[in-house]
Parts: C-alpha cells; sequence; structure tokens
C-alpha cells in the first residue's frame, strides 16, 4: 500500500513572520517550509487546526499520515514528527466494543516507522512493536490497524521506532464507556505533558552515553560542605562525601535529563503560551491527565485545587482526594475538579528534579492567567532513598551479600562503606532478593540491591512532608476485586539494573540485545516480582496484558499498565496470560530501553 510522499518545495507558504515570533514566544508550532539547513526535505503545517484547541478524531475508521513538520518551542525552528501534521498528534476519541480500523501511512522521508497502543487489548499482530509485532511502516507504505476495544478510559499512542515518540510522534486516546462512569463530571479536558529537545534525538542519546551526567548542573561544591559541617558536623559531613565518593555518584542526580536539555509542554505548548481549558464556577471538571514524556516525572498540583483522582491507568478506583500527585512517563490519572471562587487556576507541574515545568490555566474565558508558583527546593538523594538507611536494619538482613551489605552494594564501595547498611522498614516488609547469577561480577551493574520493600506508602522524594496531601500507590485501590481470582501458579522475579556512568541499563544484567525471551503459559495466573537495584526510578510497561498491583501483604490492589518503581523498592503484581504472541516488556523511560533495559515476552500454547 503506497501513500504519497510530502509536498514539495513550493507547495507550502513561507510562514508569516508573526507566526514564527507566536512560536518563539508561546512555545507553539510554527507552519510552513522555513530554510532549515535540510536541503530537499519538504516539511508540512505542523499544529492543531485551531489554535489552543487539539484536533480531536472520532469514529471506527481512520486515517493518520506520520510525516515531518516544523516545530519552534524555543525560538529555534527544528524538524518534528507529526501525525496529520500535528504536534503533539490528534486526540482519538473511541467507544468501547467498537471494532476500530485504522489506516497508518509513512509519509517520513527514508525511515520506517509504527504507532503503538499504550495499554489497549489487542491482538499481538496489532501492537505496533517492530521487530516484535510487525516489521514496521516503510517509508510510502501505510499499515491497516484492526481490533475491537475491550475496555475503555483514558490512555495514549506513540511510536515505537528508535526515538520517534520523542520528536512528537504522541497523542492522547479516550475510549468511552459503555455503561456511565460512577461519578459525574460537567466537562472534561486532555491534559497531555511530555519533554521536548531541539537536539536530534539520536544525538542526545550518544551524548548520554558518552557523558550521562551532562544536565546535573547541580553538583555539591565546598561552600555546600561547609554548611553541611557547621549543620551536622564534620564527622558526618565528611563521612557522607565519603561514601558518595567511593559510589562514583552525586546525590543531585534526581534524573537523566531535565530542563537544562528539554522544554516541558502541556497539550504541545510551553509554559509562556498559557493553553487554557475553560470553567463554569460550580462545575465538575475531569482532567484527564496523560505523561507523554520520553524521560520526565512530573509532579502535578492545582494551588488552590483539590483533585479526585478516579481512575488510574484507565481503570476506575475509590476515589481519592489530594492536592498533588506524581505521574510517571506512560501512566494516565482521571482527576476531578470543582473550580469555584476565583476565574483561573494554574496547572503547575514540575519536574522531578525541580529544574523546569510545565504548566496551564483552568480559566472561566481565555486570556486569564494565575500565578505560578515557585518551584520546590532542589530534592538531594539520601542513603535511605537509596536503600541506605542505616539506622533500621533487619537483623536478618546484616551481612547478605557477596559484599557483605545489606541495603545495596555498590561496587567501588566494597572496601570503605561498611557493612550492615540496611534499607530503611517503611512498613517493615523488606526482603532479601534473590539475585540472578547474571549479575555476579558484572561490568554493567555498578549496584545491587539486598534489601527492598514496596514502599507503596511512599510519596517519594522530593514529596515527602512538604504539607500538601500527595498521592501514593498505596493510596489507590480498584473499583473492582481481582478480575482473575486465582492465587498465581508461580512467580519469576526480575531485577532492574544498571550502570550510571556507562548509561547502561538492563533487567538481571542482561541488556535486550542478549536476553532470552521470558516465557509465558497461556491463561496461566503468575506473578511478577521487580526489584530495583538501580538509584534511578523506572516506569515498567508489559505490553499485551493487565498489570495487577500487590499490596504488602501480596493481595490484589491496583490495575494498571504501567508499573513505577522507585529505587530500593521491591513490587509484585499479577500477570494473566491470556494473550498470545510475541510481547515487548520495558522501561518506558525511552534511553533507558533504547540502553537495553528490555525483554521479549511470549506467551505460548
Amino acid at each position: 500500500m503506497s501513500f504519497p510522499n510530502t509536498p514539495g518545495p513550493g507547495q507550502l507558504p513561507m510562514p508569516s513572520r508573526r507566526l514564527f515570533v507566536q512560536g518563539a514566544a508561546a512555545g507553539g508550532v510554527v507552519a510552513g517550509l522555513v530554510a532549515s539547513g535540510l536541503p530537499g526535505r519538504a516539511f508540512a503545517a505542523a499544529g492543531p487546526s485551531v489554535a489552543g484547541a487539539p484536533q480531536v478524531l472520532s469514529g471506527t475508521q481512520m486515517d493518520l499520515s506520520i510525516g515531518e513538520s516544523l516545530a519552534n518551542f524555543t525560538g529555534r525552528t527544528r524538524p518534528a514528527i507529526t501525525v496529520n501534521g500535528s504536534l503533539p498528534a490528534p486526540i482519538l476519541r473511541w467507544r468501547e466494543g467498537d471494532t476500530v480500523s485504522v489506516r497508518v501511512a509513512n509519509a517520513l522521508q527514508g525511515h520506517p516507522t509504527s504507532i503503538h497502543w499504550h495499554g489497549i487489548l489487542l491482538p499481538a499482530n496489532m501492537d505496533g512493536v517492530p521487530g516484535l509485532s510487525f516489521n514496521g511502516i516503510a517509508p510510502g507504505q501505510a499499515y491497516q490497524y484492526r481490533f475491537t476495544l475491550k475496555q475503555s478510559g483514558t490512555y495514549w499512542y506513540h511510536s515505537h521506532s528508535m526515538f520517534q515518540e520523542q520528536a512528537g510522534l504522541y497523542g492522547a486516546l479516550i475510549i468511552d464507556p459503555l455503561q456511565p462512569a460512577p461519578y459525574r463530571f460537567d466537562r472534561e479536558h486532555v491534559i497531555l505533558l511530555s519533554d521536548w529537545t531541539d537536539m536530534d534525538p539520536g544525538a542526545l542519546f550518544r551524548r548520554m552515553k558518552k557523558l550521562a551526567e551532562y544536565d546535573n548542573y547541580y553538583k555539591r561544591t565546598l561552600p555546600d560542605f561547609l554548611r553541611d559541617v557547621r549543620k551536622d558536623g564534620w564527622a558526618a559531613a565528611t563521612a557522607d562525601r565519603g561514601m558518595w565518593g567511593r559510589m562514583r555518584m552525586t546525590p543531585t542526580d534526581i534524573s537523566d535529563i531535565n530542563a537544562h536539555t528539554y522544554t516541558y509542554l502541556l497539550n504541545g505548548t510551553a509554559p509562556a503560551g498559557n493553553w487554557t481549558g475553560l470553567f463554569r464556577s460550580g462545575e465538575k471538571v475531569l482532567l484527564r491527565f496523560i505523561n507523554g514524556g520520553s524521560m520526565t516525572y512530573f509532579d502535578v498540583r492545582i494551588p488552590g485545587l483539590k483533585m479526585t483522582v478516579v481512575a488510574a491507568d484507565g481503570q476506575y478506583i475509590h476515589p481519592v482526594s489530594i492536592d498533588e500527585f506524581r505521574i510517571a512517563p506512560a501512566e494516565t490519572f482521571d482527576v476531578i475538579v470543582e473550580p469555584s471562587g476565583q476565574d483561573a487556576f494554574t496547572i503547575f507541574c514540575q519536574d522531578m528534579g525541580r529544574t523546569g515545568y510545565a504548566a496551564g490555566t483552568l480559566a472561566v474565558r481565555h486570556g486569564l492567567q494565575a500565578p505560578i508558583p515557585a518551584r520546590d527546593p532542589r530534592p538531594l538523594l539520601t542513603m535511605s532513598d537509596m536503600g541506605h538507611d542505616m539506622t533500621h536494619v533487619p537483623n536478618s538482613m546484616s551481612g547478605h551479600g557477596s559484599n557483605g551489605m545489606s541495603g545495596h552494594a555498590m561496587k567501588g564501595m566494597e572496601g570503605g562503606c561498611g557493612a550492615n547498611m540496611g534499607h530503611g522498614t517503611h512498613g517493615g516488609n523488606a526482603k532479601a532478593p534473590r539475585h540472578a547469577p547474571s549479575e555476579k561480577g558484572n561490568p554493567l551493574i555498578d549496584m545491587q540491591s539486598m534489601a527492598t520493600e514496596p514502599k507503596l506508602d511512599d510519596p517519594g522524594i522530593g514529596l515527602r512532608d512538604n504539607g500538601r496531601n500527595v498521592l501514593t500507590y498505596g493510596a489507590m485501590r480498584s473499583l473492582f476485586d481481582d478480575p482473575d481470582g486465582r492465587e498465581p501458579g508461580r512467580e519469576v522475579e526480575l531485577h532492574l539494573t544498571g550502570h550510571m556512568e556507562k548509561f547502561s541499563w538492563s533487567f538481571d544484567g542482561i541488556p535486550f540485545a542478549g536476553a532470552e525471551p521470558l516465557r509465558l503459559n497461556y491463561g496461566e495466573r503468575m506473578r511478577i516480582v521487580l526489584v530495583n537495584d538501580t538509584m534511578m526510578q523506572h516506569p515498567i510497561h508489559l505490553h499485551g496484558v493487565w498489570s495487577d498491583l500487590e499490596n504488602a501483604e501480596g493481595h490484589f490492589q491496583l490495575r494498571k499498565h504501567t508499573i513505577d518503581m522507585p529505587p530500593g523498592t521491591r513490587r509484585t503484581y499479577r500477570v494473566r496470560a491470556d494473550a498470545l504472541g510475541r510481547w515487548a516488556y520495558h522501561c518506558h523511560l525511552l534511553y533507558h530501553m533504547e540502553a537495553g533495559m528490555m525483554r521479549e515476552v511470549r506467551i505460548e500454547e
């Protein structure tokens, strides 16, 4: 099936100066052809069909065209990948029970492409992962996706080809339910968060491999050390610096890539663009939050408004009233707010490292804007965050592991950090994990957990004791019981592993290229145990089936498609292997997946 190429030079108008400046100042998108240093390449118009309003496509049959456009979020015009000329891609609106047919055409020049329907239950050959589900969509070709919708809720779609997701190929996907939702609302808005870089995404990945700490501008200095001496004393301050030095790590390394490289977007708009969603005072407004960021965790609040969380990853939960939530890449949360008492409220979404933010406005009319709050103080990682709380050592854990340490064992610490480094209990459910033989002596692993726990009630670094009521996994519970009902028949434990300096990421120390598939028997109910051996946070996504998170006692608690894994955690979830085929299983930090934190899962009869 062929598809015409993008229009050639001269077929689109040059952008007006007004449009270009608007794009530069507001973080908008630029239409037309610009002298971009890319000879012979044609670009379609980019951006929503109406200023500030996203394209919305509905119905059971539709055509999507993946092409190249020019975008300007920072004052520099850069190439982007768009769907039907839009960044983000159009919102797709479907209905539970319908069979949809989507023809996706590749208008890129010289690059294959794909679309993955994130969190959607469908046949393996419709999942959109090149090399596993299908061969990808070659330039000038098209692929017909066709599947029946077995669920409802808030989801999203994105490319699974190289770094195209980072370059703009992502969009919201809303499936309306057959039965009325268990809550009432008067209007709704989709809030799609993302991160944009002016760099070529492939070049950014190469930079991470060469210097993973490039964006860490906040390494501690001599004045910081002197301040810590005054606060904690000479011995404590020098011991702390020595420990971090032996680990060859820094407590300011919160995220791999931050606002020194990224511009954070809300519905494709930088903060200066002031994306606005309207409301009338007293209305119940449903906000469908989606984190389409490639590498960014966002901490979200709306100063002056309580939020009631009613769904997680598209699935209804018992309502939870909060002030703030952290949303990992690929997660979705539906919240209800009831704005009144003022004409405008700021949707404030700061990154986890507090280096920047995305923002928008809820208002009674366009043109209004509420104050944007100051970013919270930058957090520092502690030994407890990394599994090294020396004050809570489970006696049975002391001395575990080849290095004689509990908590995390670090390469470079063997000679100087001492034994009996335990993990903070946070509920007393710490367990000694079973490390695979592939982890032993592995040059691609720089740390290893020795005692971990679920930490389901921990808001996370930078959110504890901040005076706000912060959402946790422990506070959420599905509105239904375990849909399968069976106890798991077997258990598989996998470790999230990596080496910070080498920017190498894997499961059990084996990058994707060298890993054997994880095989599941069709129809079985099994338990997956994930243990985070690293100091980074990882959102883990298993394609094709649900991930039913268990509580600390091993009982079903929350149905999700993406399980977030903070450092030092051991989390378990149940899987019903009811979808035959080959499926991707990976960290949803895009560059971690590309660097090796991915496995193939085969569900076989």
